[in-house]
């Protein structure tokens, strides 16, 4: 059997494992498997413009695929720039296998040009990371990798190869099957559980369907609207958890937490059982954790055991995987009558609607996610979300359903999440209409990605919501520090004072700064110029280019309604 170094079995096992995409970029230590993937032509790689980048991208590649997103970095600051995308993975669930160069093993521990102990500085944020010391170990941990990735709770798992084992020669064998000892996800579901939670389901007055991101991530939206339908209770959802049944539906009440609708925390603050599947239970949606659901049982199912009751102390445990436990849970649930707790939270939408204050005349946030709705409703789409206000006003304005997707960084809040996120789901998805947005701020972060998205000639549609602030640090400011907006106005830097008057100028450009990339820039100031920047956009698809659209809007506008921090879910701030 003639022998292969460990580069050329790195390609084989990326070939055995069905991968179609490498996000990659090069250096020293991986130079020798840059080679061997310039010699193969079933695994394509992308060349974004910063490592940051290229995990954000490999990460909406897996959201939008369900497949593993797969990263190739050098070793050093190639392998440190990987560490926000990977926290960013490892808190969203999302299944990443990525490889860094590592120097040669006689080098490591000598402080040795570019070398980093990348294994350990992530060990708090991967599923799982190793540096492969034997070559003879080299294909049965990439298999591994893989398997651990995909499956039981996703994640991110890093590989680190010294760059003297991937010379080395040895079998070209790569493993069908994966035994890894101490590593069993849980599969099935424990009836006996399940059946106390179905019992307690029938019994509730008031119950409450909470739906986390598990939901999306199992691919459980079908059975999970059927599990709504069928026992004719009400749903709300975390942030990553929209879209597990239709927003327009007539049982879904809204997103709960710090920016949910007044209804969906009015719910929670009533009901008598919540059933909650594929949540955390973060800070973010139970407020002060002693006051969250205080006149409920809860039922929670989670693939995560340490997630069952870490926050919430919860009544039924019941640890499987979200779409395996609705499949059962439909076998043995039965109609239910809710009619008098739906007409009650009912009064809650008519009372506080979601909806922003109008001002005449006036292009806001609400607006403009809703000519998205409109102008794309026929296609095939997705949206990916940057971090801040206008990431809670798509949050709350977007229509997601079977039709339409949303991805974001939920857990860890990543800005420079979306222009990258974009460019990744626009290449797993080419046929789908791919629309970023972000702020002013967050889109500056990674903006080097347009060069990414015109070399691949991607159609992206890139949507900027320009307020000229950092517009949620602002919003806490303006609430709750006395107006004094320290290190949020992107006009003049940090030393604004009070009183004194930013210079009125927008920097960068951005419409100047697209087309700079060879991209499309528009700039829309008014309600009239929506739909048809939003068209011409649609338009420019056909010619295979990215179209920016940057939207000026005010800073005064606020996202709410707005939990206080510290405060539960019925202390809403509704309005200024």
């Amino acid at each position: 059997m003639k022998k292969i170094s460990g580069n050329k079995l790195l390609v084989k096992a990326l070939k055995e494992e069905g991968v179609e995409v490498m996000f990659g970029y090069p250096g020293a230590c991986t130079i020798d498997i840059s080679d061997e993937l310039y010699k193969q032509n079933h695994t394509k790689v992308i060349l974004p413009r910063h490592e940051q980048a290229l995990v954000h991208a490999a990460d909406a590649y897996a959201r939008s695929t369900g497949k593993v997103g797969v990263c190739l970095v050098t070793s050093g600051p190639g392998a440190t720039n990987l560490v926000t995308g990977l926290a960013t993975a490892n808190y969203d669930s999302v299944p990443l296998v990525c490889f860094t160069g590592q120097v040669a093993r006689a080098l490591i521990g000598n402080d040795a040009f570019q070398e980093v102990d990348i294994v350990g500085i992530t060990r708090s944020i991967t599923k799982y990371g190793v540096t492969v010391s034997r070559r003879e170990d080299l294909g049965r941990i990439i298999k591994e990798a893989f398997y651990i990735a995909r499956t039981g709770r996703p994640g991110p798992v890093l590989v680190d190869l010294p760059k003297d084992v991937m010379a080395e020669l040895g079998s070209p064998e790569y493993p069908q099957t994966v035994n890894i000892r101490g590593y069993k996800p849980s599969t099935g579901v424990h009836i006996g559980q399940l059946k106390r939670a179905i019992k307690m389901l029938g019994k509730a007055k008031r119950p409450l369907l909470l739906a986390g991101g598990g939901v999306n991530i199992s691919g459980a939206n079908a059975c999970f609207r059927k599990l709504a339908e069928i026992t004719n209770v009400p749903v709300v959802t975390t942030i990553m958890g929209r879209g597990a049944i239709p927003t327009d539906h007539p049982l879904f009440i809204g997103n709960l937490g710090m920016h949910g609708s007044y209804a969906s925390n009015m719910a929670v603050g009533e009901c008598d059982l919540l059933f909650s599947i594929g949540t955390r239970f973060n800070d973010r949606i139970t407020g002060k954790l002693h006051a969250f659901a205080p006149n409920a049982q809860i039922v929670h199912i989670d693939i995560d055991t340490a997630s069952i009751s870490r926050n919430i102390k919860v009544d039924v445990p019941i640890v499987a995987d979200a779409k395996e436990a609705i499949e059962k849970l439909l076998e043995y649930v039965e109609p239910g009558d809710n009619a008098a707790w739906l007409e009650r939270i009912g009064e809650w939408k008519q009372e506080h609607p979601l909806k922003m204050k109008p001002k005449y005349g006036v292009m806001q946030a609400q607006d403009i996610i809703e000519t998205i709705n409109e102008v794309f409703k026929e296609d095939d789409t997705i949206v990916v979300t940057d971090v801040g206000q206008h990431q809670m006003f798509t949050s709350q304005y977007l229509e997601v359903n079977e039709k339409t997707r949303m991805y974001m960084s939920g857990g860890l809040g990543t800005m420079g999440y979306g222009l990258p996120g974009a460019v990744g789901a626009q290449i797993g998805n080419p046929d789908s209409t791919v629309i970023a947005i972000s702020g002013d701020g967050g889109m500056q972060m990674n903006i080097q990605e347009f060069a990414t998205a015109v070399l691949e000639e991607l159609p992206l549609i890139l949507c900027v919501f320009n307020n000229t602030y950092l517009g949620m640090v602002r919003q806490w400011q303006k609430l709750f520090y006395g107006k004094r907006y320290s290190m949020t106005d992107l006009r003049s830097g940090a030393a604004t004072r009070r009183g004194e008057e930013p210079p009125v100028k927008y920097t960068p450009d951005f419409v100047k700064l697209a087309e700079s990339y060879g991209a499309k820039g528009i700039r829309v100031t008014c309600p009239e110029e929506m739909k048809p920047a939003f068209e011409e956009a649609k338009r420019n698809r056909a010619l295979k280019v990215p179209t920016l659209i940057e939207f000026i809007l005010d800073p005064e506008d606020q996202v709410y309604p707005m939990v206080q921090p510290g405060g539960t879910l019925e202390e809403m701030i509704l309005d200024n």
